[in-house]
């Protein structure tokens, strides 16, 4: 029985061609897995003190509302760091087709080309997602009256 690439995804156990993981292997994983949301969630983190730091120069320097439309790229980058630490999805893995079950950089292509669909279009999800959000953002600070 072939087991499905979404399937690998969903547990911690058997993969295919490996033998089952023990308690201390399982462990090793998860801890793998929060420091990836981790990374994500530093990219959030980044983007937000990007965003923090713009709109001060921005409101600074005297510069019209409509420069804040200049916000757009670091909410972008929060946003981006945000939704993917949510739903614990990699943007870039899913455009390239591939996945990381392991440490940082062991990463495997999707053998499966129905796998692959499913994951670029969650990767549109996010991306879109994202942009909606870094929008709405964008928008919000444009028209507050700073």
């Amino acid at each position: 029985m072939t087991t499905t690439y979404q399937e690998m995804r969903k547990t911690l156990g058997t993969r295919r061609g490996r033998k089952p993981l023990t308690p201390e292997e399982r462990a090793k994983r998860k801890e793998e897995r929060k420091a990836e949301v981790r990374r994500r969630q530093f990219v959030a983190l980044l983007g937000l003190f990007l965003t923090g730091s713009t709109l001060v120069g921005l409101i600074g320097s005297g510069a019209p509302s409509s420069a804040r439309w200049g916000l757009f790229v670091p909410l972008m980058v929060f946003s981006i760091g945000f939704v993917q630490s949510r739903k614990k999805f990699c943007l870039a893995y899913g455009l390239m087709g591939t996945f990381n079950l392991g440490k940082l950089g062991d990463i495997s292509r999707v053998q499966s080309a129905e796998d692959r669909r499913a994951d670029r279009k969650t990767a549109l999800t996010i991306l879109a997602q994202s942009a909606f959000l870094a929008l709405a953002l964008t928008a919000i600070f444009v028209l507050l009256p700073l």
